[in-house]
Parts: C-alpha cells; sequence; structure tokens
C-alpha cells in the first residue's frame, strides 16, 4: 500500500501527534552522528539531506522535500546512535512528533497500524530502489532511473548534492542532462 503524504499529514495533524515545530537555518543539523534521534519529521517546507561521512567525504544516501517523512530509522527502531546526519540544505520547517506519542497512537487501532506497517513497506521499497541505483555501473541509467522515479529533486535538490547522491561529479551530471 502506498503512503500518500498528504494522507499522513491529514491523520497526524486530525489527531494532533505533532507536538512541536522547528525551524532549521540553511545548512544547519536536524541529527549528527553518534546521537540519539527517536523523533519523526513531518517537512513543512524546505528540503533536508541524510548522508555518512566515509573517510572525510559525504555521501548522501536520501533527501527529504516537501510533504515527505523524515526519520533517522536505525536510530528510531533501537534507541541508539546513528552514523548519519540530517541537515537542511535551506531553510526548513518540519513538524515533530516523538516516538512515545507516534507509538501510543499506533496502538490505538487497527488502522493506525496499517498506518505504521504501509510507512515501512515504502521505506523499504525506496531503499530497495536506492540500493538497486548504486549497484547500477552506468551513470546514464542512474541518471534516468532517479530522473523517472523522482523528477522533483531536480526542482528541490541544487545539483551538486544530486550528483553526490547518483555517486558522480556535478561535471558528468551537468552532461547528462544536457544530452
Amino acid at each position: 500500500m502506498a503512503v500518500q503524504p498528504s494522507g499522513i499529514l491529514a491523520l497526524l495533524t486530525a489527531h494532533n501527534l505533532f507536538e512541536k515545530d522547528l525551524v532549521l537555518k540553511r545548512n544547519e543539523f536536524l541529527k549528527v552522528a553518534g546521537t540519539i534521534d527517536t523523533n519523526i519529521y513531518f517537512i513543512e517546507e524546505g528540503s533536508l539531506r541524510i548522508f555518512i561521512e566515509q573517510e572525510g567525504e559525504e555521501q548522501i544516501i536520501r533527501f527529504g522535500y516537501l510533504n515527505d517523512l523524515i526519520v533517522s530509522l536505525d536510530s528510531f527502531l533501537t534507541e541508539q546512535p546513528s552514523d548519519f546526519y540530517i541537515q537542511a540544505i535551506k531553510k526548513t520547517t518540519v513538524k515533530i512528533i516523538s516516538k512515545k506519542v507516534f507509538f501510543e497512537f499506533i496502538n490505538e487501532s487497527e488502522e493506525n497500524l496499517k498506518l505504521w506497517n504501509a510507512i515501512l513497506e515504502n521505506l523499504v521499497l525506496q531503499q530497495m530502489e536506492r540500493e538497486k541505483d548504486l549497484l547500477i555501473s552506468s551513470v546514464n541509467e542512474r541518471y534516468s532511473r532517479v530522473l523517472k522515479r523522482s523528477p522533483r529533486l531536480f526542482q528541490e535538490i541544487p545539483h551538486k548534492y544530486i550528483a553526490n547522491y547518483l555517486r558522480m561529479t556535478p561535471e558528468t551530471l551537468s552532461r547528462l542532462k544536457k544530452s
């Protein structure tokens, strides 16, 4: 079952689950590596990137923008520190729900539990698509897959970050876009 962001927002808002709003300045961190984060964030405005650092280099693994749910899923589920950073690409407003409040809501009904399962299924499918992207050696095919799957990405996110996400140079991305 696909999870429609607007449907999730409506459901979470109707149940008044958002505990607070947070405004992040451009380049401000929502989460840094080595910390525990058990919140769910709903992006109301702006965009975020999730990345890890390896040997002094950033590797972007996911983006979030308007109406997306963002969560440091490993830390959320295990309540252990995560290796991920979450950083605002531009001024970003997020609504926050704590794990405690969210799971109280999820456990209230079968319908709410189905919502959680749908969210998790959607995340797993997104991760599988991402893994396929990384296994494809052709930069043309990687670019085409991501463009087809997420055309909005190219409108919302600066190209230097998209190039990093696609594991190519900004110059290669620029050439692909022109061809």
